[in-house]
């Protein structure tokens, strides 16, 4: 949702855009949970990352393209070519260390907390075999400089401190394969050593330019989109994208990314979401039960683009309630009804009218909470001049008509701006508000956000 909160927010700026998500499928993990469940790698895979496609446009989301990492036309070419672009960085040797399955990474003693792995809360095994390396250690200097000087940025600041201090204890070579028998035979094998299969974060972050085309026939749109403007990644997975990602591209004489936004994890209570726990809520249902708009904007407006952030159904209906159902749909629902009682008749109106988008420029540094907070303030004062001028009442006196019918022009003028402005966080609405007050005439409708019960 902030993904393609930020995608149409560009485009609305003029830009073109090109957003793309998709699905890592080589995990080992994935292999032994098939196994598990008794059915193929490709089916298990397939019916879970079908699942997060479906959300993804259940959400509104416009995305470019979706990449699975398990497509053998698509995906292994550029990860072999990858490869053999960092060549002269990697290098075989015995290793052993302690190994989250989770986070598909050997992780040093010092990031254990109580011997558990601190984004898992499992205790990791110890693995000993030989593995492919890269040689990560080379590039402290280059990667110390690329994140200070904000070359490569990471928002938000706390993100960036967080690796340079990393970045600083000393960086260690990292694995970058894996036993064939130990992944099942489930991934990109290493270019001429099939005992070895590429490690699946190597293989992972190679998406970005495998889905523009990059080791296929034809990579012009990988020459025309790369480098990315922007990664949107969770927390948990800012080593990889600050560290390992930069260092891999630079060994293969690639352009880098150049900004890294960091968002916090959704908890419930204070705790991180996990089947464990019990407390898991299902997106469908809450889009099956308020709607796809409410939802992007209860997680663009009410939620830190930056920290964790609980989630409740209590809070989920406080702001579906004050903000969209009294606050922007009832100023919908009264000038509307305002206008087709006074016949008003309406200039026509283009998107490509609305040219200021100052209001919702907090967008460039990621803050949604800020900007849906400026179209809340252009709500209210709509609302203000309907209260202080009356219409309804103006409407009354003959001598006075058309004083009222200038009054729901400008508050006509100032809906239009206010769906233009709301249309990355709320499209479908944005789209339904401008069609209703597109002129020549409005009508009144169904209410865009019923109220929902209070408890």
């Amino acid at each position: 949702m902030q993904t393609d909160a930020l995608a149409r927010y560009h485009r609305l700026l003029g830009e073109e855009v090109r957003a793309q998500t998709g699905a890592d499928e080589n995990a080992i993990k994935n292999a032994q949970a098939a196994e598990k469940a008794g059915v193929s790698t490709e089916n298990f895979i397939k019916e879970n990352s079908d699942l997060f496609e479906k959300l993804g446009k259940d959400l509104n989301c416009s995305f470019d393209d979706f990449i699975r990492t398990s497509n053998k036309i698509r995906h292994f070419p550029g990860v072999e070519k990858l490869w053999r672009a960092c060549k002269k960085d990697i290098y075989k040797k015995n290793y052993q260390g302690f190994y989250c399955v989770g986070c598909e990474a050997f992780l040093e003693e010092e990031d254990l907390v109580d011997g558990l792995c601190p984004e898992h809360q499992q205790k990791p095994n110890i693995v000993e075999e030989e593995n492919y390396f890269f040689r990560l250690s080379g590039y402290q200097g280059f990667l110390d400089k690329l994140i200070s000087s904000d070359e490569l940025k990471i928002t938000p600041e706390a993100r960036k401190n967080e690796i340079i201090n990393f970045i600083r204890r000393g960086l260690s070579d990292f694995s970058v394969s894996r036993p064939s028998d130990r992944t099942k035979g489930w991934g990109v094998p290493v270019p001429d050593d099939p005992s070895q299969t590429i490690y699946v974060w190597f293989d992972a972050l190679a998406n970005y330019i495998t889905a523009l085309g990059y080791g296929s026939s034809d990579e012009s749109i990988y020459q025309k989109f790369w480098p990315a403007d922007v990664h949107v990644i969770g927390k948990g997975i800012n080593r990889f994208h600050s560290l390992y990602w930069p260092a891999m591209l630079f060994s293969a004489g690639l352009p880098l990314p150049k900004e890294l936004f960091i968002h916090g994890y959704i908890t419930i209570n204070g705790q991180k979401i996990s089947k464990s726990l019990g407390n898991v809520i299902d997106p469908f249902d809450l889009i099956k039960q308020y709607g796809v708009d409410p939802l992007r904007y209860f997680f663009l407006s009410a939620v830190s683009p930056f920290t964790d952030s609980d989630f409740s159904h209590e809070r989920f209906k406080e702001v579906y309630n004050n903000d969209l159902a009294n606050g922007l749909g009832n100023l919908i629902s009264r000038v509307a009804k305002l206008c087709e009682g006074a016949d008003l008749s309406v200039p026509s109106f283009k998107k490509e009218d609305i040219t200021d988008f100052s209001a919702i420029s907090p967008l460039n540094d990621y803050n949604f909470p800020e900007a849906t907070r400026n179209i809340k303030d252009k709500i209210s004062g709509a609302d203000q001049l309907l209260s202080e001028t009356k219409p309804w009442l103006l409407l009354k006196d003959y001598s006075k008509k058309e004083e009222a019918k200038n009054v729901l022009l400008t508050l006509v003028k100032e809906i239009q701006e206010i769906a233009v402005l709301a249309s990355s966080f709320l499209p479908l609405t944005s789209e339904k508000i401008l069609a209703q007050f597109a002129g020549p005439k409005v009508f009144s409708t169904t209410p865009l956000f019923p109220r929902t019960p209070e408890s």
